[in-house]
């Protein structure tokens, strides 16, 4: 989460695009989950 943490802050990617790494049952293998992209973005993850 660390990278993405960061990656995020520097504005190397958008919220939109760090949805795109959130586990889900459509993305199980996504490398954070809805909670730590609420943490990193202060947005609550809105599944599909």
């Amino acid at each position: 989460m660390e990278f993405w943490k960061h990656a995020y802050n520097l504005n190397w990617i958008s919220a939109e695009i760090l949805r795109r790494v959130v586990k889900t049952d459509i993305n199980p293998s996504g490398e954070i989950t809805q909670e730590q992209y609420a943490d990193i973005t202060g947005i609550t993850f809105e599944g599909v």
